[in-house]
């Protein structure tokens, strides 16, 4: 993907995009921005934008996979890339179905992003012939899906999993079981995992 292009970054939150978009920038993209589907979809029908990065940092992943297919509605060629902080091989599955062209779990770097682009369709194969998961994946799928749904709040998170907060934040500081990527316990709200019993 040459530089000098045109990509939309929609959702995550106020300082993930802004990084994003600096890096972005240095390798020579004209970045936009998007805080919302609505704004998102304007654009593309607006501006003829095809390359889209749409972070899933979202209370709901639902509403990620919606805008996948309304993107892809809009445009069949949107070419769209998207960002998990709470990865989830269902979700990740599901994204690339609708379209997505690939499916990246945060924390990620610029370099990723434009090489994720490149690609010319999604590939489910890869997500379908992955061995089992562990029980100790299986653990973390779950978490991070309700983590996901409670828009990252540990309390909250705790309250829908019937268990204490310091039990899942015993649990968080244990996972991921795949080593390489940050925790949901790093991944939270400062104030969040500071916050006393």
């Amino acid at each position: 993907m040459s530089g000098g292009r045109e990509l939309l970054v929609v959702g995550g939150n106020g300082v993930s995009r802004i990084a994003l978009k600096r890096a972005l920038c240095q390798h020579n993209f004209r970045v936009s921005v998007a805080h919302n589907a609505g704004t998102a979809l304007c654009a593309v029908q607006s501006r003829g934008l095809t390359d889209v990065v749409a972070d899933f940092s979202l209370p709901d992943p639902r509403s990620g996979l919606e805008l996948i297919a309304r993107l892809k509605a809009v445009n069949r060629d949107s070419r769209i890339v998207v960002l998990a902080s709470y990865p989830s091989i269902a979700t990740a599955v599901e994204a690339i179905k609708l379209g997505a062209t690939h499916y990246l779990p945060k924390p990620v770097r610029a370099e990723e992003v434009i090489a994720a682009f490149d690609r010319r369709e999604g590939n489910t194969g890869a997500c379908g012939a992955a061995k089992p998961l562990s029980l100790n994946e299986l653990v973390w799928e779950h978490i991070s899906r309700i983590l996901a749904e409670n828009g990252g709040n540990i309390s909250a998170a705790a309250r829908a999993l019937a268990v204490h907060r310091r039990t899942l934040q015993r649990k968080l500081a244990r996972y991921p079981p795949r080593t390489g990527r940050r925790s949901a316990m790093e991944q939270a709200p400062v104030a969040e995992r500071r916050r006393p019993a």
